[in-house]
């Protein structure tokens, strides 16, 4: 199993970015395969965003991302995003994309490497 993020950088408060999740080896046909992402701030433990089945494509979000955030699939690409807006600060951290992740545990069966995002004010 490979996860490949993508799609982080440095950008200033109230912008946008797309997060990028490149999935292989998964079992993408299962009805319960979902995947999820996830961050890490400096400091501070790992923090559940969003998830989302993939052959039903329903997602569920962590309350204070409801409205900012959207998670997403392309089934032809294997490939799951984390649309992110009016980001601000509190924002940065390294954020990752996860394999059938328990939001409660924060525990997973696969984790990808990470994709920085900096948030500046």
């Amino acid at each position: 199993v490979q996860l490949v993020e993508s799609g982080g950088g440095l950008v200033q408060a109230g912008d946008s970015l797309r997060l990028s999740c490149a999935a292989s080896g998964l079992a993408f046909t299962s009805s319960t395969l979902a995947m999820a992402w996830f961050r890490q701030a400096p400091g501070k433990g790992r923090e559940f965003l969003a998830a989302i089945n993939w052959r039903a494509g329903n997602t569920f979000y962590a309350d204070s991302m409801k409205g900012r955030f959207t998670i997403s699939k392309d089934n032809a690409k294997n490939t799951v995003y984390l649309q992110m807006n009016s980001l601000n600060p509190e924002g940065t951290a390294i954020y990752y994309c996860a394999v059938n992740a328990n939001y409660v545990s924060r525990r997973a069966d696969y984790w990808g490497q990470g994709t920085q995002v900096t948030v500046s004010s």
